[in-house]
């Protein structure tokens, strides 16, 4: 073969080399998110594929794209202000458009959701907002989430009592000192589906696995505006975790009081199908409620034991859109401190959802959740020197809840979102009652009614010059109580039938809310919010009447809603490169017709109570949160609540003018040191400070104030192991948590010891 032949194969084959480089350049493009599925504009996209190298910015959809991206390995990297950095690799382009999710940068970056229905970074909240991570969760000493929560300041329960030992119906949350009468004053949810008790609106909160939970937010002040009814006070969210491919978590811990139990996560995702499982077993021999000085022979150990399962399952239909449903069964059983006072649930729950995009700037959810549930209660009389007790009502309490939301949200341009969304709720319930007198069974009592609400919402988030913040909402709400009614049937004769049926009754309520943060520099901002917010009366409030010790509490069919107005304003700091947080609040609320125990009579043999409405009460105060991050292992953080919450109206009765209102402090302060580097040692210590309170109307019935502390301290064993130790209450202080008017004391020291397993291992 001559030269010039040779030269022309060779030309040849160099020019069909080239083409076929040409013929396998790729088309890069994709989405640019964040944990919200909110577009993220402005971010730099850098890209490097051999020689190949360019560099673009997303645009107001979020979107990128590189044209002519050569065959064989590459690196894209995403940089956004306020983000951490995402990196996707590759040895082969991908063939089909990026899905990218950008996470917040710092603590104070990281997105959250109660405050507005909708992602807002943490920094840009204009109220009271706290958020727990997981590692906040999985670093506290306490083994339910009750006590985990108490850590937040101006948190309370209805009494000081632990959800391991107390009565379901006094677990009903209070923020900022508006007072708890056993229903909750905030709303305690479980990604956006409720956890309160339909019938009685206190919260079962050993449902809630401790190691399911990805982050706890708490939003401190009316939320009536975005949620209704049952949020006057606040909002209490749990988010549960999620499965990014296949994992598994399990914490399993014994203790004194003969105190086991076993916590369990798993998922995984298969093709465009998601799942999701969690248990929680427990159970605990528990101590006797009554001090030794008043103890007596029918004085037993409180103790309680429980299960709850959650199943869930997700299916993707397309990028932009998916269904789920998730289901939950939860039973437990409680001995209360004697023979025959004792209580169990069994609750089944289920929900289902879909979570739509429409393009880049607009998002549809829509929600709907039922749940049927049993409550059974036994009460007793108990004679002056607690030798003695009889048996004084059986109840049995069946109620059933039906709800749905939907929810449309709108990005508009890249500093305004609207948000405008409807509910419907429903409730039955009833209290079916054995009553008895010295043992024998002289009645049966037979009251409970049925409760509608329907809300229509808006809300309007706008940012402008990178330093206001604006949220403007409102919200409509009817609500009705249907089929009252009560009946009391004598067993002995003569006896005779003794019953009423109460009027269908409704009522409105308009909520509207303001909020203002303006930022003076990047570690300043300062914020402002003026609302109104509501609750109406739950059909236990209206129709079941209980005993605890030596007080009855009647019902009262004639309860009106409570209506709060509140203001608020605050300043935030950080400093030290955003290593120390400072957030200071202060805040005043007003409630109008508030629903108290309001004590009738008082003999040494019985107090009797009946839920009544007063004038007006008003609870104002201070709020002081602050973190210092000294470096990615050690945290310290504290908190503080000053609360003056007071009656300031009460036509009916002058006596209880200036009193305080029950189960509020004055004073609470917690603080927490931490060192969490599991490759050396995991360590946290808590203390709680709470101030005097009253446990009744009168303010006859003090409880001490009190400081207790516990603690953790764990290690790695293997990449997937961890064992641990822990402590409440380590100094073993007593305690006042109840006077009925017998006092009762808040557990000794609890001890356990435990191990932890991840798969794949935790970060």
């Amino acid at each position: 073969m001559n030269f010039p032949l040779k030269a022309g194969i060779a030309t040849v084959a160099l020019a069909t080399v080239a083409i076929v480089a040409s013929a396998q350049s790729f088309l890069i493009s994709g989405t640019v998110r964040d944990t919200t599925q909110s577009a993220v504009n402005g971010a730099v996209v850098n890209i490097r594929a051999g020689e190949f190298s360019a560099t673009t910015k997303t645009d107001s959809n979020g979107d990128f794209t590189f044209a002519q991206v050569p065959n064989g390995p590459g690196l894209l990297e995403v940089v956004a202000t306020g983000f951490a950095e995402s990196q996707i690799s590759w040895k082969v382009p991908p063939a089909s458009a990026l899905n990218i999710v950008l996470k917040p940068a710092s603590v104070n970056e990281e997105v959250v959701v109660s405050a507005t229905r909708s992602g807002i970074r943490l920094s840009e909240t204009p109220g009271s907002m706290l958020r727990m991570s997981g590692t906040d969760v999985a670093a506290s000493p306490s083994l339910t989430v009750d006590d985990i929560l108490r850590q937040v300041p101006g948190f309370s329960l209805f009494r000081r009592s632990s959800s391991r030992t107390a009565n379901p119906t006094s677990q009903g949350v209070s923020l900022r000192g508006l007072g708890a009468s056993g229903p909750s004053r905030a709303l305690v949810m479980e990604d956006g589906i409720p956890l309160m008790d339909p019938f009685g609106g206190w919260v079962y909160w050993t449902r809630i696995p401790s190691i399911e939970v990805s982050s706890v937010e708490v939003f401190r002040g009316g939320s009536s505006n975005l949620y209704g009814s049952d949020a006057m006070g606040g909002v209490v969210q749990f988010i549960s975790r999620e499965a990014e491919g296949p994992a598994f978590s399990l914490e399993t811990s014994y203790g004194n009081e003969q105190t086991p139990n076993l916590s369990l996560w798993a998922g995984d995702i298969i093709g465009k199908w998601d799942f999701e499982t969690a248990t929680d077993l427990f159970r605990s021999d528990g101590y006797i409620l009554v001090p030794s000085s008043q103890r007596g022979k029918v004085d037993t150990d409180a103790n309680s034991e429980h299960a709850t399962v959650d199943l869930g399952i997700g299916y993707r239909l397309s990028s932009s859109a998916k269904i789920f449903a998730k289901g939950n069964f939860y039973n437990e059983f409680r001995n209360n401190g004697t023979p025959v006072q004792t209580n169990d649930t069994q609750i089944g729950q289920g929900s289902m959802g879909l979570d739509q995009q429409f393009g880049a700037s607009n998002l549809l959810s829509l929600r709907i959740f039922g749940d049927a549930q049993g409550y059974n209660q036994r009460f007793s009389s108990i004679a002056s020197d607690r030798s003695i007790e009889s048996l004084t009502d059986i109840q049995h309490v069946p109620a059933q809840q039906l709800g749905g939301t939907a929810q449309w949200t709108r990005a508009v341009g890249k500093s305004q979102t609207l948000i405008v969304g409807s509910d419907l709720q429903e409730v039955i319930g009833s209290t079916d009652e054995q009553l008895f007198s010295s043992g024998i069974h002289t009645a049966n009592n037979v009251a409970g009614g049925r409760q509608r609400a329907f809300g229509i919402f808006g809300e309007d988030i706008f940012q402008f010059h990178q330093k206001w913040t604006v949220i403007l909402g409102a919200r409509f709400d009817d609500w009705r109580n249907l089929d009252g009614s009560t009946a009391r049937i004598p067993i002995a004769t003569p006896g005779v039938l003794t019953g009423a049926t109460f009027p269908s009754r409704s009522d409105i309520a308009f909520d509207p809310r303001l909020s203002v943060l303006r930022s003076l520099s990047p570690n300043v901002s300062v914020t402002a919010s003026a609302y109104r917010s509501f609750r109406a009366p739950t059909l236990n409030e209206l129709y079941r009447s209980f005993r605890l010790g030596g007080v009855l509490t009647n019902s009262n069919a004639g309860l009106k809603a409570e209506h709060l107005t509140g203001a608020e304003a605050g300043v935030n700091a950080n400093g030290f490169d955003q290593k120390l947080e400072l957030r200071s609040t202060f805040f005043w609320s007003d409630i109008v017709n508030p629903i108290e125990n309001v004590t009738l009579s008082n003999t040494p043999a019985l107090i009797t109570r009946q839920r009544q409405n007063l004038g007006r009460t008003r609870s104002r105060g201070i709020e002081l949160d602050s973190v210092l991050h000294v470096n990615k292992s050690i945290q310290i953080s504290a908190g503080y609540d000053f609360t003056d919450a007071t009656v300031v109206s009460f036509p009916a009765s002058s006596s209880l003018l200036g009193l305080d209102i029950p189960q509020v402090p004055r004073h609470s302060f917690t603080w927490e040191g931490r060192y969490w580097n599991p490759k050396v040692l995991l360590f946290s210590v808590q203390g709680r400070f709470v101030g005097k309170q009253f446990d009744d109307d009168q303010n006859q019935l003090p409880l001490d104030s009190f400081y207790t502390m516990n603690f953790l301290a764990g290690r790695t064993l293997t990449k997937n192991l961890e064992i641990f130790v822990a402590a409440e209450n380590i100094l073993n202080q007593q305690y006042m948590v109840a006077r009925t008017p017998i006092t009762n004391l808040g557990p000794p020291i609890l001890f356990r010891a435990g191990l932890r397993l991840n798969f794949p291992a935790s970060k």
